[in-house]
């Protein structure tokens, strides 16, 4: 199977959905021409036709907030791409970082969302609660007790929930050790909420190190 296999509607186009490569987010959706496809393929470079325009346009050409393309896939029938890309800059034209804002409500109404949880996945839901949390404290709130409790109690967590990880892991108890790493995440996202280092700063130099050998000289050494 090759790209001349894929399913293009009668207007010659396919939907193309952008996912931040580094944490999931849905970016933007936009519609591909085979030319589209094939410069984006080529250039790593993020390319749309554009319906309403009727011309063929790359993401950030006037911005420079540019997608660069670090894989595709197509789904199941071949009629849909997804391009995992790295985003320079926010991707909307409004300035935000996804076209995704607005929450659809059960009542049908449409709300902006200030709140990021259209992006990324559990661990951003997570950390964002600990960061209400924080400015917000809530009677019984575990979270809220641990800032309350300051510093080394929060580390005191992280060390103890390192320490089940590896008896976990030392005695070959699967879901133990699957419990005892999200405890370990959890307080981990706690010390990242404490020193108020977002996950994405986080993703960017696991991005960073991605790719390259993993060992590194000792400090004070040279390599």
């Amino acid at each position: 199977m090759s790209a001349e296999d894929l399913t293009f509607d009668g207007q010659g186009l396919l939907p193309a959905v952008i996912q931040d490569w580094q944490d999931g987010s849905v970016l933007m959706v936009g519609f591909m021409n085979r030319e589209a496809l094939t410069r984006t393929l080529r250039t790593k470079h993020v390319h749309f036709w554009s319906r309403s325009r009727g011309k063929l346009w790359e993401k950030g050409e006037t911005s420079g907030h540019y997608l660069l393309v670090k894989d595709v896939f197509i789904d199941c029938d071949r009629d849909t791409v997804l391009v995992k890309a790295e985003p320079l800059g926010p991707t909307c034209h409004t300035g935000a970082p996804s076209c995704f804002f607005h929450r659809l409500e059960e009542n049908g109404a449409i709300a902006p969302d200030t709140t990021t949880l259209a992006r990324g996945g559990i661990l951003e839901l997570i950390y964002g609660t600990i960061l209400d949390r924080k400015v917000q404290p809530k009677a019984g709130s575990y979270v809220s007790s641990l800032f309350e409790g300051g510093k080394d109690r929060i580390l005191k967590k992280v060390v103890e929930e390192a320490g089940e990880v590896v008896l976990g892991s030392k005695n070959d108890k699967r879901e133990e050790v699957i419990h005892e790493v999200a405890d370990l995440f959890f307080h981990t996202l706690v010390v990242l909420g404490y020193h108020e280092i977002s996950l994405q700063e986080v993703y960017r130099e696991l991005a960073n190190r991605h790719g390259k050998p993993g060992l590194r000289p000792e400090k004070g050494k040279h390599p």
